[in-house]
């Protein structure tokens, strides 16, 4: 009986589950259809670079091409709802493609919280396109502003993306001499809420050497036509609101019958939902481990794709699940040039910076590349990343 599998998305779990669904395939009856809304796979740890350098584009994407074997159909298509009585998943193009097994791995959208004015007066930092868009409109700003009276920018959420995406324009603003004030804005009383107080005071103090002004423990709660909002009555002026704020699923999961919150797919540590033919992984899952739920970040989609691919293909064979442990192996975050680690697992250093830190993004981003293609590729990508 021939068995046909449909993974949902490009991002970093769907594209290491496909690899390893297609080298570990053997000579089981199956079929297996990738589906994504574009043709090419997006680094989007990195895709703030697009926001200082456009050029970098083609070095922060890999065609699809170039990562999946002749055997594998894709579909590029925007997914536009899974029917798990039907088993099937519809396309906004009319498309209807069937599945006996499906693996969500569509990743995530922006949040907003309900917060008014957010999402149609902020732009995001979700695609390449978001990047792009982002720095035209930057570029724009700086040649209508002066130094008198610099355009201002504001970037809503403190956290990995946030921080990553003023040090960008940070240095955008230096290196093109654009009349640019940049403000960080973070709810909760300090910058990478959740992490180390190590990691927090060196990203503070290289955002201050980058001259971003820092505004927390103040919620956003409107977002007008040129100003923002904040709980305490006070409110800042802004040319560009770009919000980085939080993440939440995918409304082509709202109407499939397994448990979700937030239209993130509900799993546990074999990645398996409520209905024993749907896996989810990466952002598009909330992932139970032991009464934690796994941070959606690239790491851990790095991590649980090779598991959750195995599982899929132990439950077309009527075997035991396995279960999956997640590894935190420490953060890396970029703030323009500077590069700050923390906790990283083979460096025996609480927290540092400088070169060895820059090194080690490089090479791990390096890494992923040369795992989907090869390492020659990689290198031609190294000043991108």
């Amino acid at each position: 009986m021939v068995h046909d599998i449909v993974i949902l998305g490009a991002g970093y779990a769907g594209t290491s589950a496909v690899q390893y669904l297609e080298q570990n395939i053997g000579d089981r009856d199956v079929n297996l259809t990738w589906v994504n809304n574009q043709d090419y796979h997006l680094i989007l740890h990195e895709v703030h670079r697009v926001i200082r350098n456009p050029d970098s584009q083609q070095k922060v994407t890999i065609p699809i091409r170039d990562i999946k074997g002749p055997a594998t159909q894709f579909v590029e298509g925007h997914v536009e709802a899974v029917n798990t009585a039907e088993q099937t998943v519809s396309l906004t193009t009319g498309t209807e493609i069937p599945y006996d097994y499906l693996l969500v791995a569509l990743g995530s959208q922006t949040a907003y919280y309900g917060i008014p004015g957010l999402d149609t007066r902020a732009h995001t930092l979700k695609s390449l396109e978001d990047a792009l868009s982002i720095h035209q409109t930057l570029i724009a700003h700086g040649q209508h502003t002066t130094m008198d009276r610099p355009a201002q920018i504001i970037i809503g959420g403190a956290g990995l993306s946030g921080v990553q995406t003023a040090g960008e324009i940070a240095t955008l603003r230096d290196e093109a001499d654009l009349p640019l004030d940049i403000h960080l804005v973070e709810a909760q009383d300090s910058i990478m809420p959740g992490h180390s107080p190590s990691l927090q005071e060196s990203v503070r103090r290289a955002l201050d050497h980058a001259d971003v002004t820092i505004h927390t423990a103040d919620p956003i709660t409107r977002a007008e036509t040129d100003r923002i909002q904040f709980a305490s009555g006070d409110s800042l002026e802004y040319d560009l609101f770009i919000w980085t704020g939080g993440i939440t699923g995918r409304d082509a999961m709202a109407a499939a019958a397994i448990d979700t919150e937030h239209n993130r797919a509900k799993a546990d540590a074999t990645f398996q939902t409520s209905d024993d033919r749907v896996f989810a992984i990466g952002d598009a899952a909330l992932v139970d481990v032991d009464g934690s739920l796994i941070p959606p970040t690239a790491q851990a989609a790095w991590q649980a794709a090779e598991t959750a691919a195995e599982n899929l293909l132990r439950s077309i064979a009527g075997q035991p699940l396995k279960t999956w442990a997640y590894t935190d192996k420490g953060t890396l975050i970029s703030v323009g040039e500077a590069t700050i680690a923390h906790d990283v697992e083979i460096v025996p250093i609480d927290t540092f910076g400088s070169y060895p830190a820059k090194f080690l993004k490089k090479f791990i981003a390096a890494r992923w590349i040369a795992d989907l293609t090869s390492w020659p590729r990689a290198l031609k990508s190294w000043d991108a990343l």
